[in-house]
């Protein structure tokens, strides 16, 4: 028998090489080419989703609003942007044991009740999901089960059965006729995905696809299974806390960074209604080193402590952060210097973000060095201050987007005093809320000593 040939796959592109190459000679991407057989041409096994195109002008052409299929888990929808849309595709990624299948089958379980629901596992058997929904309380569900990982059976029971959702759990275990290497590889992922995609389009099902990570936290396999998906959502958190995260990072029918809360309880995962209450530590009392931040996930504006630590430096000063940017922290403190006067080279610093939420935009500026300094001088700030505002080289304050709804939130939460930049001071007082606008850094140190 002749030898079959190999090719080499790049992980992230997809591109092939007839040799390993340190680096990749599509993406140029290092060590990410991988062995993987040669596959024979087996004719044409993608065919076209509509009739062949015709030129037409764009006015011609009629617009509809997707219709969304609610979940019936709000946390959910609004990470997806109001629910499901029918012939999305949705791929959903996170660390072993987070809850992504857990999440998944509580949904189904729910949607069953209104429409045709099919889940398909490829890592545990039937009794180990019925077991999990027992536990769940989902076993009265009406959600049709399969365990399969070849790929046509698959495509095969959805053709028939015609689900208006279908969950794939999880397309690394998936393996095709068609290719000769094995499930998880990259040739394998993207195939797979890719007849996934095509009969959710033909059909109008919409396919929930679960994706493992890696050990950087980035999803396994191409990076081309995240152009075909229209939604990419992501499950954060800690394994060894009750509380999940779930963002989205690209979404075709809605808004990226949106962000669902859930706990973790026997019963599974429940929504937050109140997430900002998970990120307030809740003092008894007033504590040095801590500020309140009004951020800005997607829609939703959410109320986070920051806390501050600022020690005596035994050697190299240390900066080190929690939920933040690191690289940010010494921009800042370079601007609290020369700026505000405020001197730090000589002591460690540490920021955190409590409850384990990451904090990106650049809003959260004030904050941090409002918190810093609080710890510093070890004089708290007032109990009901919430402050946001980006900072910038020169020592100015700019302002946050969505300004109004930042501080409508914070005052319904009881907050009574506000630092923001000037432009983002209401044009009219807000009841039971003191807004302060400062334009520099310097004018704020000022301001909040004034603040009862």
């Amino acid at each position: 028998m002749s030898k079959q040939k190999t090719v080499y796959t790049c992980a992230e592109c997809g591109a092939t090489s007839p040799k390993w190459q340190g680096q990749c000679p599509g993406c140029g991407a290092w060590n990410t080419l991988s062995e993987t057989l040669l596959e024979k041409p087996g004719g044409n096994r993608f065919q076209s989703l509509a009739p062949p195109a015709r030129l037409q002008q764009l006015s011609e052409i009629e617009a509809r609003e997707s219709e969304r299929i609610p979940t019936g888990i709000s946390e959910f929808d609004r990470a997806l942007g109001g629910g499901l849309v029918a012939g999305g595709v949705v791929l959903i990624g996170g660390d072993p044991g987070i809850g992504k299948s857990t999440l998944l089958l509580q949904a189904l379980a729910r949607l069953s009740e209104q429409l045709p629901a099919l889940y398909v596992s490829g890592e545990e058997s039937g009794e180990q999901v019925a077991l999990r929904a027992r536990r769940l309380g989902l076993e009265a569900s009406r959600m049709k089960l399969l365990a399969e990982i070849n790929l046509e059976k698959i495509l095969a029971t959805l053709q028939a059965e015609k689900p208006r959702v279908a969950v794939i759990d999880s397309i690394q275990t998936l393996w095709s006729d068609q290719l000769s290497s094995a499930p998880g590889s990259v040739a394998q992922v993207r195939e797979c995905a890719a007849q996934l995609t095509r009969l959710a389009k033909q059909l109008g099902v919409t396919v929930i696809l679960v994706g493992h990570v890696t050990k950087e936290g980035a999803l396994a396999g191409p990076r081309v299974l995240e152009h075909i998906v229209d939604t990419v959502l992501y499950f954060e958190g800690d394994t060894h806390s009750s509380f999940r995260l779930i963002r989205a990072f690209k979404n075709r029918f809605g808004a990226i960074n949106e962000l669902g809360v859930f706990a973790m309880t026997e019963k599974g995962l429940k929504g937050v209604s109140n997430p900002s209450a998970l990120f307030l530590s809740g003092h008894g009392q007033q504590v040095p080193g801590t500020c309140i931040l009004v951020t800005q996930e997607g829609t939703r504006p959410l109320l986070v402590e920051i806390q501050a630590l600022v020690d005596q430096a035994h050697g190299n000063p240390r900066r080190l952060t929690v939920g933040l940017d690191s690289q940010r922290l010494a921009m800042l403190l370079a601007v609290l210097h020369r700026h505000a006067g405020i001197v730090c080279f000589d002591q460690d610093v540490f920021v955190n973000a409590v409850g384990g939420v990451r904090i990106s935009e650049p809003a959260a500026d004030l904050s941090v060095l409002l918190s810093i300094i609080s710890s510093l001088k070890n004089k708290a700030l007032p109990s009901k201050l919430v402050v946001f505002g980006e900072v910038g080289l020169a020592g100015e304050i700019r302002p946050a987007p969505r300004g109004q709804e930042r501080l409508r939130e914070a005052a319904k939460l009881g907050f009574t005093h506000a630092l923001v930049p000037e432009a983002n001071c209401p044009r009219q007082a807000m009841a039971g809320m003191t807004v302060i606008g400062v334009s520099r850094i310097e004018e704020a140190v000022e301001k909040l000593r004034a603040i009862d």
